[in-house]
């Protein structure tokens, strides 16, 4: 199922990157839009189980064997997955906090750069600087919990990505983000990465693991 794009996803020069202290956070003003269902508390409970082909496509992705429940939350242009819902405790009972999983090879890389660029504290300053943005940051905790707690509520309410109090990892808030659409922080790093410099299809349904 594997399959190899004709090349690489493109790592532009730090120094080309935008200021993370300019990219705008708020959501783009929309009159008369009704608020995305992909919001609420129940939407990632009701999400569909993954098939068996889904399934084989993430873990191919992310070349290795996915545990527990999965559920595909968002695709990419191809149609493939982008993000997995997964379920808060894995079959052996462990929790496991993180409800959005970012699948996309692409993306993945995409977001590593602007990690290896300092984003991380950059951002976490401008949380910390700014009332609006805080206040935004510790509601996407709270629908974060909510939509996890549909599922199964964990023990202490463990946060994911550094949620509420910093920026530790980007890739969970972009993969929040892309799912709901309820991210600032996400939305900053989206905003800055998409689209998504993607060489083709990263699987191919299909073909059997070995080809």
């Amino acid at each position: 199922m594997s399959r190899t794009p004709k090349r690489s996803p493109r790592r532009p020069d730090p120094a080309a990157l935008p200021d993370p202290l300019q990219v705008a956070w708020r959501p783009s003003p929309v009159a008369g839009t009704a608020p995305d269902p992909r919001a609420a508390p129940g939407w990632a409970a009701s999400l569909p189980e993954a098939s068996p082909a889904e399934r084989r496509l993430a873990e191919a992705q992310l070349g290795r064997e996915a545990r527990g429940g999965m559920a595909v939350a968002a695709r990419c242009r191809y149609g493939l997955p982008a993000v997995v819902r997964t379920v808060p405790r894995l079959p052996d009972g462990t929790p496991f906090p993180t409800l959005y999983w970012l699948t996309c090879p692409a993306a993945r890389v995409a977001v590593g750069r602007l990690e290896a660029a300092g984003w991380n504290a950059a951002l976490s300053e401008r949380v910390a600087a700014d009332a609006d943005l805080a206040a935004a940051h510790a509601d996407a905790h709270a629908g974060y919990l909510a939509q996890r707690d549909a599922l199964e509520r964990l023990s202490g309410d463990p946060g994911v990505g550094g949620l509420p109090g910093r920026v530790k990892c980007l890739h969970v808030l972009y993969a929040h983000e892309v799912a709901t659409g309820a991210d600032p922080v996400g939305r900053v790093v989206r905003r800055t990465v998409d689209p998504v410099d993607c060489p083709g299809p990263c699987v191919e349904a299909g073909r059997p693991a070995d080809a």
